[in-house]
């Protein structure tokens, strides 16, 4: 299988040769600080490829000190892209830097202990194509 990827700005962009092992949905508070968000979706895998197409001399790595947490972003525009961790035995793709459908699924949300508290009950609020007038 092979997977394309890229940042928002387009500067970055990498293939990804191999499967997912899988596919978590982070509630950690280091993925909320670094996506800004309720949680990271990241794809997981130990036999996959990467292969930076375009950019890698774009890319900047964070590694958060005392803890295992790295972050991987184009340095023009800020958007996460994949990084190897593990000594390079562990792929960590962000799943909204996929230029394509993903056919995994999530397997888990994991630490929610640490869920933001405004997470809880969004299925309930209203939905819109687009932004609302």
């Amino acid at each position: 299988m092979s997977t394309s990827g890229s940042c928002l700005c387009g500067e970055v962009n990498f293939e990804i040769h191999g499967d997912f092992e899988s596919f978590y949905l982070c509630h950690c508070k280091y993925c909320q600080k670094d996506t800004g968000s309720t949680h990271a979706s990241n794809l997981f895998s130990s036999v996959a490829k990467l292969v930076w197409v375009t950019g890698k001399d774009k890319i900047k790595i964070y590694e958060l000190p005392s803890t295992r947490h790295i972050k991987s972003f184009c340095s023009n525009c800020g958007s996460a892209v994949p990084s190897l961790q593990m000594d390079g035995k562990l792929l960590v793709v962000p799943a909204g830097s996929i230029n394509q459908d993903i056919s995994i699924k999530p397997n888990a949300h994991i630490f929610i202990s640490s869920r933001a508290n405004w997470e809880c009950g969004l299925e309930k609020i209203p939905s819109y194509e687009k932004l609302p007038q």
